[in-house]
């Protein structure tokens, strides 16, 4: 399960350190893809072969699965940790979360997420108040 935030650098080559606490989930390899709200997903590997599986059973005669498929499995792209935990983010996709020096990474169950810092604290200031409000609509009786 990934939980927590990180603050690592992204360098001068692309590359990103992940969280040590996170290598070994990771070192059978990952996939780096375009998450919702211009932020990255990371799957481990085998969690990704599941989703994708599940994506690829979707009817492709259906237009919206057909553009889904497209967007998520073009804008995927596979990496093995190096052995300093780095892995390479391609530049379409520092590109398509505005990726500077300064990143975020979270834990989001079975995911981790990499956001730049600047993007990160926008979203957090935004959604923070809404948290608050949505959880017992969200999960009614559980807080």
């Amino acid at each position: 399960m990934f939980l927590g935030t990180h603050h690592p650098r992204l360098d001068d080559k692309g590359r990103l350190t992940l969280p040590a606490k996170y290598r070994d989930a990771l070192a059978g390899g990952l996939m780096v893809t375009k998450g919702q709200d211009h932020c990255l997903y990371v799957f481990p590997r085998a969690e990704f072969e599941q989703m994708a599986r599940k994506v690829a059973e979707a009817p492709f005669t259906n237009e919206a699965v057909r553009a889904y498929q497209r967007y998520l499995f073009s804008g995927t792209d596979e990496q093995r940790p190096d052995g300093q935990g780095r892995v390479l983010i391609a530049p379409e996709l520092r590109r398509y979360a505005g990726l500077t020096k300064e990143c975020v990474v979270i834990g989001a169950i079975n995911r981790l997420e990499i956001w730049d810092a600047q993007a990160w604290q926008r979203y957090m200031d935004e959604h923070e108040q809404r948290y608050a409000e949505t959880r017992e609509e969200v999960f009614p009786g559980l807080f």
